[in-house]
């Protein structure tokens, strides 16, 4: 049995979309010979929703240690908000003394943090124990210098993270044995600019799906969702953040409903949008979808909550909808965790993406979603045709049959694990 150090400073019972893929695998990975041992910040170091439910989903004979971290209201004088910076010192000494007191084969980095993933050269250096990334988005990224890209939001904070990521990205994993990422056009650009990376194990492995917590909450039919009923209405949910990056996947979807209006007024005026937990700034951030909704006309069905709400909420507020929307982001690269909550919710899904993107493929690979994808002008049409389904048949409206049979050999959370440890095992045999 092998023994692997997971580096997550977003752990339960705060609720981020980092630590997901960590926190569903950890009951598989002595399934597949890794002893996994957590080393994360303590959740009330962490600024955001905090959800208890979720700590009761992470098995108890898995060693989990927490550390500090700087106050958020001191770093933020020097506009250092980043959970890494935080707790750089606090995670390096206990790193150092996990690893040199204990007999780990492997470090694996599993975060967006990404400042963080450069101790692993440290603790490479000094220990001998090899590490492993996880790219759950990309470090350095061109996307907001590419011809009509919208304006980079964070003005010169995002100018200060894309000066370093140019910098520490290299340098950072040169040193690694082996890669894992939630989408295959990472490894691709990773591939193109350095030439070290293409001998190196780097396996495409999305989230696995979270059955157990779906499950969990079926058996709580009493939990709340986050929007309210109107009767006679057909409420649509998206739930997570949505930023510039989706404005194109919201005129489409705001495109077909505003035909919808047209040749049909009297129906297209029960349809409900609900959009929730768009920013990561919660309820003091400005709404990104409604001014959307506004420019397009439609901003009467449109409800927005920029607030983020707790996991569970989320999944029950997706057990709760008639159907839902999946945004999708001008960068192709994009492939959204929520792809496989969506597929267990079993509700009439609208998929907006672009034509070829990762998100695109897996959507139409596991056939539960009607796809609208642009630059077709096809899209909107494809918008206008699914709501006018779904306002038809509100339980049966989608025109698709879910493909449960790849779902479950490949995209559930014990299978995603496997695959997890299979690239650890490549990473381990080549280092030695």
């Amino acid at each position: 049995m092998h023994r692997v150090l997971i580096i997550s400073p977003h752990f339960p019972p705060t609720n981020a979309p980092d630590h997901q893929r960590v926190r569903m695998s950890l009951p598989y990975f002595r399934e597949y010979g890794w002893d996994p041992v957590v080393l994360a910040v303590e959740a009330g170091a962490v600024p955001g929703p905090q959800d208890p439910l979720l700590a009761t989903t992470v098995p108890a004979d898995v060693p989990v240690h927490r550390v500090g971290a700087l106050p958020l209201a001191l770093t933020r004088r020097v506009g250092l908000g980043n959970l890494a910076y935080r707790a750089w010192f606090q995670l390096r000494a206990t790193g150092d003394r996990l690893l040199r007191n204990g007999q780990f084969d492997l470090v694996y980095f599993s975060t967006t943090q990404f400042v963080a993933t450069a101790l692993g050269r440290r603790w490479l250096r000094r220990y001998g124990v090899p590490f492993v990334v996880d790219l759950q988005d990309p470090w350095r990224t061109d996307y907001y210098e590419r011809p009509g890209a919208p304006p980079p939001p964070g003005g010169w904070k995002y100018r200060l993270a894309r000066w370093q990521a140019a910098r520490l990205e290299e340098r950072s994993w040169r040193d690694a044995a082996g890669f894992v990422s939630v989408s295959e056009d990472y490894l691709t650009q990773l591939r193109a600019r350095y030439p070290w990376f293409d001998p190196k194990p780097a396996t495409y492995i999305p989230f696995g799906a979270p059955e157990a917590d779906f499950a969990l909450a079926r058996a709580h039919a009493e939990w709340t969702p986050a929007f309210t009923r109107e009767p006679g209405a057909v409420h649509l949910v998206s739930v997570g953040a949505v930023g510039p990056i989706m404005r194109t996947a919201l005129e489409f979807l705001f495109a077909g409903l505003r035909n919808l209006r047209v040749t049909a007024p009297a129906d297209a005026a029960r349809l409900r949008l609900h959009f929730i937990g768009t920013s990561y700034a919660g309820t003091r951030a400005e709404p990104s979808v409604l001014p959307v909704a506004a420019a397009c006309g439609v901003a009467e069905h449109v409800r927005e909550e920029t607030g983020r709400v707790g996991y569970f909420t989320a999944i029950a507020t997706l057990l709760a909808a008639d159907a839902l929307i999946i945004p999708g982001s001008d960068d192709p690269a994009y492939n959204p965790s929520k792809i496989a909550s969506s597929f267990l919710a079993g509700k009439p899904s609208l998929a907006l993406t672009p034509t070829g993107s990762a998100m695109d493929r897996m959507v139409r690979e596991l056939n539960f979603a009607t796809v609208a994808s642009w630059p077709s002008a096809e899209g909107v049409t494809g918008v206008t045709d699914f709501l006018r389904r779904l306002l038809d048949h509100p339980i049966t409206g989608s025109a698709t049959t879910p493909n449960w049979p790849l779902f479950t050999a490949t995209h559930t959370a014990r299978a995603r694990t496997r695959q997890q440890c299979e690239l650890l095992d490549q990473a381990l045999a080549n280092r030695t």
